[in-house]
């Protein structure tokens, strides 16, 4: 019931703004300027190391016509956060149009859009769709892969080393739940490695069988990382399979591969990038680990208590080593939760930090079970110390009664009389066969099952925000793309030529709406002169209208913000090419409008 909630949560997911964890810092040339000389080459600044692909530049002359470039490549001397491309060595009067898209640091595509002009702006600009920066469908298969593979890791070392410390009865079951662990990781990482490619690309699922793609997913550092993983995995195997057939406890070897796998997440994931990598590494691989230990742990210790006899000691073992790993949990998740955020504005103002706290909620609901776990595990102990001290009294006074009561002749006789063996009856009524303490110890039993159901539901809930917040823009990298030159990414900007008809009275309204997807947007609109720099004209009007549907005119409402006309909350409800009308008008009795189309997703 849980997981399926989940896979739909994905799969609407997956149709809404994609996020990504590499900001565009800067753009050389700026976004809009007008240069005096063409530019050699053009250069993007991003937040965080990034990775290029063969059409990470797409670059096209104010006629349309895409450019013969150099291939991309990072900036020299500016390190792995650029990237470049050479330009032709002349390039005509007029503005050019740059479509550029990489992949971040930690796996994750990023594109956008931006124009500069050499000589002056074009009364007609070559407009590109740089298209989502993930098809939704391979969006929402990648990270329902991504998911599983967190389930599995949990449950594959979670259950080894509840085995291992808590030393329970040899239950076959046990050795089950590491063969599925086993398998679904096996199969979720080759999910990942077949669909790493269109990901990135942002093609759909059937990109993934084009000739390149195996070879583009293997070079790149992410199929690394997944194929570090699968070897791992191997080696697991044959780990597994050779003390399933000495029936040893797992041991520094097994520990060794457990951390070897926490590596390829922390390698592949927001660790990987920004400040203080190495110790943010280490700390997102003792976060997995103990979030493995603890969550899968869980699993095997429910499993165990419906499927086998368990002693309250196993349960006891296992509660300190939950409670160790719920304090690498919270130290670990201090520091990279600070390392995310970057200050406590963004944890309000940002969907990290919005997520993050819905995190930290369901985390503090977590630990409410699972005290109540423990009292539950206290209470059985208690029991069966009770219960072990009542045998040994009841041991004691037998006893003392055949000693008291020496042996007839000829053998011993059996009692007769309600007096009989008064101790006898005594222990059978309270002892630990007895109905009242069998009926309390399956009391308990049950209590501590559904305590630790709960626990395991809301650690699968809680993973399943954790892989929600890989895939977001942590707040700290929207801070640092704030504080560079404004750039957005995956706007919608458009630019349309006007001419009134009057000398002087032409020029061309750049449009730029975020994030041109379906509900609220903001939209800015700047005016350029014959000249090419921003002119002030006294009015400027846009509508939107969906043919389609025949939803329109939705008249944007801007309003004059000194230097650009504006509006923060234009709402598109719906998507598709809406049909944008700008009016501009240059003087008391001078003015014109233009039409174009625009695509809102």
């Amino acid at each position: 019931m849980l997981l399926g909630t989940l896979l739909v949560l994905f799969l609407l997911g997956g149709t809404g703004p994609a996020s990504a964890h590499a900001a565009l810092r800067a753009t050389d040339p700026e976004d809009g300027s007008v240069l005096k000389s063409a530019p050699r080459d053009i250069t993007l600044t991003f937040t965080e190391s990034v990775g290029l692909l063969e059409d990470s530049f797409r670059v096209l002359d104010p006629d349309g016509r895409r450019l013969r470039t150099g291939e991309p490549e990072h900036a020299r001397g500016g390190g792995a956060e650029t990237a470049t491309v050479t330009l032709p060595a002349k390039l005509a009067e007029g503005t050019y149009t740059v479509a550029w898209r990489v992949v971040s640091a930690d796996s994750h595509p990023v594109s956008g859009a931006f124009t500069f002009s050499v000589g002056k702006p074009s009364l007609t600009t070559a407009t590109v769709d740089t298209g989502p920066t993930e098809d939704p469908a391979t969006k929402s298969l990648y990270n329902i892969a991504r998911y599983l593979a967190y389930l599995a890791v949990a449950l594959l070392i979670g259950t080894a080393t509840f085995m291992a410390v808590c030393r329970p009865p040899d239950a076959p079951v046990l050795h089950r739940l590491l063969k599925a662990g086993w398998w679904t990781l096996l199969g979720a990482t080759l999910a990942l490695l077949v669909l790493r490619a269109p990901y990135e690309s942002g093609e759909g699922p059937l990109g993934a069988l084009s000739a390149d793609s195996v070879t583009r997913t293997l070079t790149g550092r992410p199929g690394e990382v997944l194929l570090a993983r699968l070897a791992l995995l191997l080696v697991a195997a044959l780990y597994l399979l050779r003390l399933a057939r000495l029936r040893k406890p797992f041991g520094w070897a097994g520990a060794a591969l457990a951390v070897g796998l926490a590596v390829t997440w922390a390698a592949g994931e927001h660790a990987s990038a920004g400040i203080q990598v190495p110790v943010a590494m280490t700390s997102s691989a003792l976060h997995l680990l103990a979030t493995a230990v603890w969550l899968g742990g869980l699993t095997a210790l429910l499993v165990t208590l419906y499927r086998a006899r368990l002693t309250p000691a196993a349960v006891t073992r296992f509660s300190r080593v939950a409670f160790v790993s719920v304090t690498v949990l919270v130290v670990t998740g201090v520091y990279q939760s600070w390392r995310g955020l970057g200050s406590w504005d963004a944890l309000t103002g940002t969907t990290y930090g919005r997520l993050l706290t819905l995190k930290l909620a369901a985390v503090v609901l977590l630990l409410g079970a699972a005290a109540l776990s423990r009292h539950w595990t206290a209470r059985l102990a208690t029991r069966d110390a009770e219960t072990a001290q009542t045998a040994e009294t009841v041991v004691e006074a037998e006893a003392a009664v055949r000693e008291k009561v020496p042996e007839p002749v000829g053998g011993p006789s059996l009692p007769e009389g309600p007096e009989a063996a008064p101790e006898s009856s005594a222990a059978e009524a309270s002892g630990p066969g007895s109905p009242a303490a069998e009926d309390s110890g399956a009391e308990q039993r049950s209590a501590l099952r559904r305590s630790v159901l709960a626990e395991v539901a809301v650690g699968a809930a809680v993973l399943a925000v954790t892989t929600l917040l890989t895939s977001t823009l942590p707040g700290r990298a929207v801070a640092e793309a704030a504080a560079g030159t404004p750039a957005v990414v995956g706007a919608s900007v458009t630019n349309v030529p006007f001419d009134v008809g009057t000398p002087g009275g032409h020029g061309k309204v750049q449009v730029t709406i975020d994030p041109g997807r379906v509900g609220d947007n903001s939209i800015e609109a700047l005016v350029y002169g014959p000249d090419g720099g921003v002119s002030v004209v006294p009015e400027l009007r846009i509508s939107f209208t969906l043919p389609a549907k025949d939803i329109g005119p939705v008249d944007a409402e801007l309003t004059d913000k000194g230097g650009y006309w504006g509006n923060s909350f234009l709402n598109l409800p719906i998507a598709g090419k809406w049909e944008m009308k700008v009016t501009v008008r240059t003087t008391e009795v001078d003015q014109v409008s233009e039409t174009r189309t625009v695509v809102i997703r």
